[in-house]
């Protein structure tokens, strides 16, 4: 995946380019994750995406979110708007499909369901240990970054726009 879009690889910009770097270490980190869990699984109804209705949301570091920017520049497509039904804004029109699945955040890749299938053993380390890495690389980037829940970030982006 392209991870930087807008901005220019000359850019000397040194946040811009701590940015960059972040984004990239962010989708070794993803990539990492889904190997971590690739035992489990989930019958893949986007249950667990109705937002609204699960009172539940992921919570992204702001490189996750700027790796889902990116996945949406790949793709050539603008920001889906905030859904009507309180699902996820990258659900697909179903409903059932992450339109972004590539490019997922950690909360989205780590199976929570009680529908999970795999090993009744989660890999409670290996996530941990990934999870910290990817928050040592955000305040790496800005001493003062937080995650925030995915329709924060959404809501945000929808503002700038």
């Amino acid at each position: 995946m392209k991870v930087t879009p807008g901005w220019d690889d000359d850019d000397d910009d040194s946040a811009a380019t701590s940015r960059r770097t972040a984004v990239r270490e962010t989708v070794h980190v993803l990539e990492a994750l889904s190997a971590t869990w690739a035992g489990h699984g989930c019958p893949a109804s986007g249950d667990c995406c109705q937002l609204r209705s699960t009172g539940r949301s992921p919570w992204l570091w702001p490189s996750e979110w700027w790796v889902l920017e990116a996945s949406l520049a790949e793709q050539g497509r603008a920001l889906p708007p905030a859904r009507e039904d309180g699902g996820c804004p990258f659900l697909d029109a179903s409903g059932r499909r992450c339109s972004v699945y590539g490019a997922r955040p950690s909360g989205c890749r780590s199976y929570f369901c009680h529908r999970r299938t795999g090993p009744a053993v989660e890999p409670a380390q290996a996530t941990h240990a990934l999870l910290e890495r990817l928050t040592k690389l955000n305040l790496g980037v800005d001493s003062e970054a937080a995650p925030k829940s995915l329709p924060e970030w959404h809501a945000a982006a929808s503002a700038r726009l």
